[in-house]
């Protein structure tokens, strides 16, 4: 075994995967499905189908699919024409990919998500169970965002961060983003000729952030900052991160072989326990919660908040809502389930626990969040 298959090992184990395909690749930069090149990705597929291997697929493609299908060169800014499109482009892409794999015997199923559908506790659940039903029945789950009913409030904002929390709430070993790039520059090679490819380094290492940047392709809404962002995500669950070329030939079992295509990310941190990762994998949080300095030194020390270290409250939410806790510094340091509304937080915030009772009428909780319920970012 070379010395670069044994820094690729932690993939080469790998037995259940998300791969993720971004839109450039599926409509060959927009002109429409590029049918080639999928049934390359369904061969592929079904070669690591047949090595035991359990696969899901997080596929773009819908809006730009739809945009080809009503003649639009151009991707469109309002919503309910974005759902129109995707709504017109998921019939075709979803035929497509059906008829794709059952040409190798594999029989696939379409799921639909929005981040709200993650953000509920038994929504979670339930997408969960039945993704490893489809798994264990050998069926390939074909995962989209669910553009026709997605708004700003609900969306995951990129197929990237899809196919993280995809790979989190089915705890896969590994997540591979095919991508028009051939993975993670030094800096951007169109601009700087001197860049490096980045071969091989640890998901959530703070100078990746600094070296990704600009924005995706005309017909898509990523870009390097978001697969970036993608494997710290799945590192949570610990799931390493392969970021390669799409059009490499037989790109996918290269990798599971060991080859050093593209960027191996590795998450190099122990996997959260399942509820806190849920919690983690919240977009949108309901409020923010300030805390001073020594409750922010208890919170990293694994202890729960208690309202005596809150000196401020933001937003309205309900008991039982996930919120942010934010240091001294204004800085998201954890998050969690509040055990209190948020007008009674702020009543109680500032003071010891043995006053809630007299300042609220009734004690549920000592906590404003136990440490069961709670996460740091």
């Amino acid at each position: 075994m070379t010395q670069h298959q044994v820094a690729r090992q932690p993939l080469v184990d790998a037995r259940t995967l998300v791969v993720k395909i971004g839109s450039a690749l599926i409509t060959n930069n927009g002109t429409g499905l590029d049918l080639d090149a999928i049934n390359s990705w369904a061969k592929q597929l079904a070669e690591l189908a047949a090595s035991g291997r359990r696969l899901l697929l997080v596929s773009s493609g819908a809006i730009a699919c739809g945009m080809q299908q009503l003649g639009w060169s151009k991707r469109p800014s309002s919503i309910p024409e974005l759902q129109a499109a995707a709504a017109v482009g998921q019939m075709g892409l979803a035929q497509t990919y059906q008829q794709a794999f059952g040409a190798h015997g594999i029989r696939t199923a379409q799921i639909l998500l929005t981040h709200e559908d993650l953000a509920d506790r038994t929504r979670y659940l339930n997408a969960r169970a039945t993704i490893s039903t489809l798994l264990d029945l050998g069926v390939l789950p074909i995962i989209n965002e669910n553009d026709t009913v997605a708004t700003d409030e609900i969306r995951f904002g990129d197929n990237d961060t899809l196919g993280a929390l995809v790979a989190n709430l089915i705890e896969a070993d590994a997540l591979i983003i095919l991508t028009d790039q051939e993975g993670l520059y030094t800096a951007d090679p169109r601009k700087e000729p001197a860049a490096t490819l980045v071969s091989l380094g640890a998901a959530g290492d703070e100078q990746y952030e600094r070296m990704a940047g600009g924005s995706g392709s005309h017909v898509g809404t990523g870009g390097m900052i978001t697969k970036i962002w993608a494997a710290k995500r799945a590192a949570r669950s610990g799931a390493h991160t392969v970021i390669a070329s799409g059009r490499a030939p037989n790109a996918l079992p290269r990798l599971l072989q060991g080859e050093a295509l593209g960027t191996l990310l590795v998450a190099s941190q122990p996997p959260l326990a399942a509820r806190k990762q849920w919690l983690a994998d919240h977009l949108q949080l309901a409020g923010r919660i300030q805390v001073d300095a020594g409750a922010s030194k208890a919170l990293r020390s694994g202890s729960s908040l208690l309202p005596v270290g809150v000196t401020a409250v933001e937003g309205e939410f309900e008991r039982g809502a996930v919120v942010a806790c934010l240091d001294e510094t204004g800085h998201e340091i954890a998050r969690g389930l509040s055990n209190y509304a948020s007008s009674e937080a702020r009543r109680i915030a500032g003071y010891p626990s043995g006053e809630i009772e007299q300042r609220l009428g009734y004690l549920d909780a000592p906590e404003l969040i136990h440490r069961d319920n709670l996460v740091i970012v």
